[in-house]
């Protein structure tokens, strides 16, 4: 192959890679590599580790064990030194997905007055409204049943506090700390793909004991 006895190639791991249906996957579709041999580089790049096929379904995981007996054919003499994740997850999918606005309205006006409602009831629940008024009449020393002047701040703050909480105005950003609800969104992401990548692996390791027990077949 005219690679050197010392030649090493660096690779980590994508966690999960999207391909269209009968499709190759490519090492440096799956990967991230580096190797002192630019020519060497490029070759593996193109080393095609998976073909789609419909029987597959619409996900695989391809394990490092696969990549790295894969490399070895290529280059017997390469060393691999691997990091990060022992898994890649290939979604594949036909198309890219447009949003559908008129389910987009409908479920941006069903967050809205849920979120409203449910602000609402728990006020109910602490009978808010009589604390408000208590509040206004310590203050004051005399009783309001609609002190609005206090009310009105109050549920303006309620906004802008959620708007800081969440660290958003749209698409405007303050800062670049994640927002809770995106550390709750990447955590639902991660265990997703621990347990899809589990399951297939599961998968594959009853269909390698079927074929053990059927030799024939």
């Amino acid at each position: 192959m005219g690679t050197s006895n010392h030649s090493i190639l660096y690779l980590r791991l994508k966690k999960r890679i999207y391909i269209k249906p009968n499709h190759r996957v490519t090492l440096g579709q799956a990967a991230r590599l580096l190797a002192a041999d630019d020519l060497l580089e490029q070759r593996l790049k193109g080393l095609v580790l998976y073909k789609h096929n419909k029987a597959d379904g619409n996900r695989v995981v391809i394990d490092l064990l696969q990549i790295v007996k894969a490399i070895r054919e290529l280059d017997p003499e390469l060393t691999v030194e691997a990091y990060g994740d022992p898994h890649v997850l290939i979604m594949i999918s036909e198309k890219a997905v447009k949003p559908r606005i008129p389910i987009l309205i409908f479920s941006w006006l069903l967050l809205f007055f849920g979120a409203g409602l449910a602000i609402m009831n728990f006020h109910t629940d602490v009978s808010m409204k009589e604390v408000h008024i208590r509040i206004v009449e310590l203050i004051t020393g005399k009783r309001i049943e609609h002190p609005l002047w206090f009310q009105i701040p109050y549920s303006f703050g309620i906004g802008l506090g959620m708007v800081l909480f969440f660290n958003h105005l749209f698409r405007k950003r303050f800062n670049e700390e994640p927002n809770p609800l995106e550390v709750e969104l990447y955590m639902y992401q991660e265990n997703v793909n621990a347990y899809v990548i589990a399951d297939e692996m599961r998968k594959k390791s009853d269909y390698d004991l079927t074929q053990q027990g059927n030799p024939n077949d």
